[in-house]
């Protein structure tokens, strides 16, 4: 990053502090320039998918998200055309792409994933669901690689896997606010179609245990589909630098934690909202780094083995099947 934009890094970096403690923990752990890059990607991130959800449920009648959207893909076209932004995000943001060369395809997709959050998308299979968590997060991923300047082109399919993983794990978490916001991610062949039916309505009493059963259910099955993903980005560690591996590998635990936190609430998200303790986050971060050095000696014979160009990575051909 240049020292031409350090009010647009502060401005990224207040987002990152103000929306995750868990990524501000992680990104700590990054190399200078990394972390900085990385926080404008997760700002850029954050500012499309706000710009939706802060509009609210009526905003999708009224026609007023479908704008925003459409405010987003015209701030993405002028971003990749090269003209200045007066946003300091999208400013930072334009300098991260450039510089790393974030293919465009990536934002595409997320602003792609949003979309399916504005049409009140339900998820009738599990293949559906994993569509919109690459979609939404795994581009994400891919987007790191460039900034952590992964140079083999399997860790690309790792690093999508481990956003995917991240995603599932947010919508376990994230049952009862998603109700009620009107959306639901449970796929119906988990939860059931009447169910389904059920939680697509606000009124709806979740406390129901006609209701928090199937809700349960599907709530296992996610994280035991999450937990494949995540065992897939551990694999792709090797390819990172020391710095970046443990950055990556702490964020993996704090966010697989709070699956941890759902399976001892007997995997029922309407208890509340699952969060992972301070204490815990301390020791999955020591454990992390101590994963990390015990992973040291492959991670060099892994990053000194011939590679070819890094390429871009489409969606399902070059992700799926697990």
């Amino acid at each position: 990053m240049t020292a031409a934009l350090p009010a647009s890094i502060d401005a990224c970096a207040a987002i990152i502090r103000a929306k995750s403690k868990s990524f501000a923990v992680a990104s700590l752990l990054l190399p200078a320039e990394v972390r900085a890059a990385t926080v404008v990607l997760y700002a850029f991130c954050r500012r499309c998918d706000d710009a939706i959800d802060e509009l609210g449920e009526a905003a999708v009648i009224s026609g007023a998200a479908p704008l925003a959207l459409a405010e987003l893909r015209t701030e993405l076209d002028s971003v990749y055309a090269g003209a200045p932004q007066k946003d300091p995000v999208l400013a930072a943001f334009q300098q991260v792409a450039m510089r790393y060369r974030i293919p465009r395809r990536y934002p595409e997709e997320l602003l792609l994933g949003m979309e399916m959050d504005v049409r009140g998308t339900r998820y009738r299979a599990l293949s559906d669901l994993l569509l919109y968590c690459y979609r939404v997060a795994g581009t994400v991923g891919l987007m790191m690689c460039h900034v952590m300047g992964v140079s083999h082109p399997r860790a690309l399919r790792h690093a999508a896997h481990l956003g995917m993983a991240m995603q599932l794990t947010n919508i376990c978490r994230d049952v009862l606010d998603d109700h009620r916001l009107g959306r639901l991610y449970l796929p119906e062949q988990l939860v059931g179609e009447s169910t389904a039916e059920r939680l697509g309505r606000a009124e709806v009493d979740v406390r129901d245990e006609s209701v928090r059963a199937p809700v349960t259910r599907a709530v296992r099955a996610l994280l035991v589909e999450a937990d494949g993903y995540y065992r897939s980005a551990d694999r792709g560690l090797s390819q990172l630098s020391f710095r970046c591996a443990l950055a990556v590998r702490a964020a993996r635990m704090l966010y697989a934690a709070i699956g941890t936190r759902l399976r001892l609430s007997g995997y029922d998200p309407l208890r509340g909202r699952a969060f992972t303790p301070r204490s815990w986050k301390v020791i999955l971060v020591l454990n992390a780094l101590l994963a990390s050095v015990f992973a040291a000696p492959r991670r060099l014979f892994a990053r000194f083995r011939p590679v070819a160009a890094l390429t871009e990575v489409r969606y399902p051909e070059d992700v799926l099947p697990l």
